[in-house]
Order: structure tokens, then sequence, then C-alpha cells
């Protein structure tokens, strides 16, 4: 199975593919580990939340807000 993010505007609408990087990961951990260290330039690309996804099924959403 593959994880990824999908990249989504701050109303849950998909951003434009290719508009941010498409990684792919083996686990969720390296997913989840990944947008830890990389969720500001994904809101610097204009990214609001983001939802993870194993293979095609989404698994859970959130949002790139910064809570400082």
């Amino acid at each position: 199975m593959a994880w990824s993010w999908r990249y989504e505007t701050e109303h849950g609408r998909p951003l434009e593919e290719g508009a941010l990087p498409g990684e792919l990961f083996s686990s969720r951990g390296d997913a989840e580990s990944w947008l830890g260290e990389n969720w500001r330039e994904l809101v610097e690309g204009g990214a609001s939340r983001v939802t993870l996804l194993e293979d095609d099924r989404p698994v859970y959403s959130m949002s790139l807000d910064d809570p400082a």
C-alpha cells in the first residue's frame, strides 16, 4: 500500500495536480513525519488543508493553520 497527501483549499477542494510535491510513502508514519517537516512550504504553496490517503482511500483530513 502507498500513502500520500492530497493538498486542498480551506474549503476542502483539491489543489491542481502538480501544484505541490506528489510524494509517495511506504508507511503512514513516514507520510506524517514528512508533513511535520514540510507543512510550512505547503502553506506557502497555497495549501490550507491536507488529506492523508492510503492508496486512494481518505484516512483523515486536517488544517495546516499555524497554531502559534
